[in-house]
């Protein structure tokens, strides 16, 4: 079976990075197949990448090589590192994606990379990334390439956190997608285990939910004459299919009127609060 690299940046498609990427693998690799799972990470932003890639990689077989270009330069805080885990292998710096990525899942195995003479350039991706992601690619080891580490750093303050003695969750806005859809840090598993079939109250500024749906046309009581009907424009919280609580607006124009991040006026890191009753 062809050998699969998937790429997770924040390169963007403006500029030859990605293209170096790829062809730098394809001349290693001719037979690699390389898939694009987002290019478009807002620069520097952990959670964001942790998000997009924790809920895309496991729809890759396993074998996958994971290469995260995300806030890559090497310091002695920020090494490179390759993690095993659940039978993917991610190559990344330490700054927490992975220990994102890892936080339900115990790592199989962790190295912090250690290649024999390795450049030092300011694009450490193509320098030291796509060599170990080729090596693992043709059936290579993680012992060849880096020695064992139990350092990964543990990114606590991006999970939501419980107050007043189980009756509130505080949680943070973690990704905005290209709908304007608001994605919180708050997971269907989380929230069930403190809800208790209790009712409850989500506030995200100065708006309020008191129930979450499954999917989005859920708003609407087909029961009910058109006109009477919530619909399109109206605002709604639901599990999205990473079974994380979002809120959103039920089939809004982003041309004329906004997603959920701009009519509830909420951006990455705004606080979304569950009181339980």
């Amino acid at each position: 079976m062809n050998p699969i690299i998937t790429l997770t940046t924040d390169f963007g498609l403006k500029d030859y990075f990605v293209g170096t990427l790829k062809g730098t693998i394809y001349k290693e690799l001719s037979d690699a197949r390389i898939v694009d799972i987002s290019h478009n990470i807002s620069p520097f932003n952990i959670q964001e990448c942790a998000y997009i890639l924790k809920n895309s990689y496991e729809h890759f077989p396993e074998g996958t090589v994971h290469i995260v270009g995300v806030d890559s330069e090497p310091t002695p805080e920020n090494q490179h590192v390759a993690v095993l885990v659940n039978g993917h292998y991610f190559i990344s710096a330490n700054n927490g994606v992975i220990g994102l990525i890892t936080s339900e899942i115990e790592p199989e195995k962790v190295v912090e990379l250690n290649i024999p003479n390795p450049s030092h350039g300011s694009f450490p991706v193509l320098d030291v990334f796509v060599q170990v992601a080729c090596h693992i690619a043709r059936g290579g080891t993680l012992e060849v390439v880096g020695k064992p580490f139990d350092q990964l750093k543990d990114l606590r303050e991006f999970s939501p956190t419980v107050m007043d003695n189980g009756t509130k969750i505080i949680g943070s806005v973690i990704y905005i997608d290209a709908y304007g859809n608001v994605v919180t840090n708050i997971n269907r598993n989380f929230f069930e285990a403190y809800r208790k079939g209790r009712d409850f109250e989500i506030t995200a500024r100065t708006t309020k939910f008191t129930k979450i749906h499954n999917k989005y046309s859920d708003i609407i009581n087909f029961d009910l004459d058109k006109s009477q009907r919530k619909g399109a424009g109206d605002r709604l919280a639901l599990f999205n299919s990473a079974n994380y609580i979002q809120l959103a607006i039920y089939k809004s124009d982003l041309n004329t009127v906004g997603g959920a991040s701009t009519l509830l006026g909420l951006d990455f890191r705004d606080t979304v609060t569950i009181t339980f009753s």
